[in-house]
């Protein structure tokens, strides 16, 4: 079992003609729920700046309207992933297991993405001898 998470949220988009990654938020995760805890959190955080009620006091009427069909939901997609249990117990057992997981959405101007590992196989990977392989 693996006992510490490392947890990255990132935007990545297109400036200059370059693909530039905007970091959003790093957590370091001492057990499998807090990992899974935080990566629900901050799907439901990225949702919610992008797809916000509303009726919330803050906006003034009809300052916020609907896009259209055409545009892909990343909100409503972010949140179904953390409200959806088969995928909470497949990122579980991915992370438990010691593989990384990416979870990574994106309409027509953003990719973003959710990443974790388990910091043990992080080690584990770093003492591991690299495969190296002749040219002939």
């Amino acid at each position: 079992m693996h006992d510490e998470f490392l947890c990255h949220v990132t935007a990545y988009g297109v400036c200059a003609g370059r693909r530039i990654g905007v970091p959003l938020g790093t957590y370091r995760a001492p057990t499998l729920a807090l990992a899974l805890w935080w990566l629900r959190d901050r799907a439901n955080w990225i949702a919610e700046r992008l797809d916000p009620q509303p009726d919330e006091p803050y906006f003034p009427p009809n300052s916020l309207i609907p896009v259209t069909a055409t545009v892909p939901d990343v909100p409503g997609l972010l949140r179904a992933w953390s409200m959806d249990p088969y995928q909470q117990e497949l990122v579980a057992d991915e992370l438990a297991a010691g593989r990384l997981v990416r979870i990574a959405t994106y309409d027509e101007t953003t990719e973003y993405e959710l990443l974790a590992e388990s910091v043990d196989a992080l080690r584990m990977q770093r003492t591991n001898p690299a495969l190296v392989v002749p040219v002939a």
